[in-house]
């Protein structure tokens, strides 16, 4: 399906305000995406017409609220390819890894183990798996990548030879590199050398710009947020292999999660609510939902085949430019619409002020990736992402805000 950014804008109410005199061009998606009219309407409409608690009332709001609830599970379900049982609700992609880091890596991992993550991880997919190792003893390893930063696969067959690793924790696209890494590839080699290993990969920047079939890719947890895909903060996702969850300790206690309890113990309840406790984020449920709902419209291949096309003009133009430096490979179909990069002379931050001057909003720091940043020789990096209600107009402003910045900054 062929879209129109500008025809898409009007969809959103954020981008239609000005920053500074200036019209808003707004390339932060990676951090947090922009909120269409019909997610708003869809979370309103929970708290207007059956704003209540789920699954245990049993009056009309509360059956309309479950059904609410439960009818956006099945649609995750759906639209990823995997079980139902396995679709976990969080309030995060950190809490979602965080869940597999406490309830399975503390169980299943000890000495003599080994944890194999990546040097492109995001912190929420590096420092849980730091805090089990040190409370169970087992061993975190790391993937070097190359300089148009993809992944070393001869130093992982190395790192995994000795049969010692269990565990592996990958990226789907990098937050900062943009690289879109063979998830399905890197799961084969891991169980290859080491067979009864599970694989984790974060999908929170894949989830929303790639079409993505979770059951494909053989992971066995895969982790993602709504406010990166059109949706509301506060509600996150793992799917999780129902046989692994079901292996798993509770990561949380209290309500719903049980099946009974005694003042001498607790059992638990079924999948998915063993690993559910308490009130859920329901009007976010219903906005995760329709953000779904409004991305399959436009259709996900059209979405990455948008981003391919917007990311290519946009490190070309970028490339015009001696005095910036992009991170990550040139070729666009390789990458997501992310572009980390630094201009000689000029902070990072400093960059972020000027263009912010320009009404164009990018994000600049180390990107919750410090080993990764500091890998590339930089204490930080200004980033600018793309997304469904960007196109080619959003890169003149980039561009002049740029040099507008390196003029400044020169003097």
């Amino acid at each position: 399906m062929t879209f129109d950014p500008k025809a898409l804008r009007a969809d959103f109410p954020t981008l239609g305000r000005e920053v500074h005199g200036k019209r808003l061009v707004y390339l932060d998606s990676a951090a947090t995406s922009q909120t269409p009219r019909s997610v708003l309407d869809a979370m309103n409409h929970y708290y207007e017409h059956c704003n209540s608690n789920v699954h245990r009332g049993v009056y009309l709001l509360a059956e309309e609220a479950t059904d609410l609830y439960e009818n956006a599970r099945t649609r995750v379900a759906e639209w990823l390819n995997w079980p139902r049982e396995g679709v976990v609700f969080t309030k995060s992609t950190t809490e979602s890894i965080n869940l597999v880091a406490y309830s399975y890596a503390r169980t299943f991992l000890g000495e003599g183990d080994a944890l194999l993550a990546t040097t492109m991880e995001h912190h929420a997919n590096l420092v849980p798996w730091q805090q089990a190792a040190a409370a169970s003893g087992f061993e975190v390893r790391y993937v070097p990548f190359d300089d148009e930063g993809f992944l070393d696969l001869d130093a992982l067959d190395e790192l995994l030879a000795d049969g010692r690793v269990k565990l592996l924790a990958v990226t789907h696209m990098s937050n900062v590199l943009a690289t879109v890494n063979e998830v399905a590839d890197l799961a084969a080699r891991v169980r290859t050398a080491n067979p009864g290993a599970v694989v984790l990969a974060d999908g929170a920047q894949a989830v929303p710009h790639l079409p993505v079939d979770a059951a494909e890719l053989d992971v066995d947890f895969y982790a993602f947020s709504a406010h990166k895909m059109l949706g509301p903060t506060g509600i996150g996702v793992l799917l999780g292999r129902p046989e692994v969850l079901d292996r798993m300790p509770p990561f949380l206690s209290g309500g719903e999660m049980i099946l009974d309890v005694t003042l001498e113990g607790s059992t638990w309840n079924e999948l998915p609510y063993k690993v559910e406790a308490g009130t859920p984020n329901i009007a976010e449920a219903a906005g995760l939902h329709a953000a779904i709902d409004y991305l399959d419209t436009l259709g996900m291949k059209a979405v990455r085949e948008h981003e391919i096309e917007l990311t290519t003009q946009a490190l070309a133009a970028l490339a015009d430019i001696p005095y910036v430096t992009v991170h990550g490979t040139q070729d666009a179909t390789r990458r997501g619409g992310v572009i980390s990069f630094t201009v000689d002379g000029v902070h990072p931050h400093d960059i972020g002020t000027i263009l912010d001057r320009e009404g164009v909003a990018v994000r600049v720091g180390h990107h919750c990736a410090k080993p990764l940043v500091r890998s590339l020789g930089a204490a930080a990096t200004a980033r600018a992402s793309f997304y469904v209600y960007n196109d080619t107009d959003d890169i003149p402003p980039l561009v002049t805000g740029i040099q507008k910045a390196k003029e400044f900054f020169a003097r």
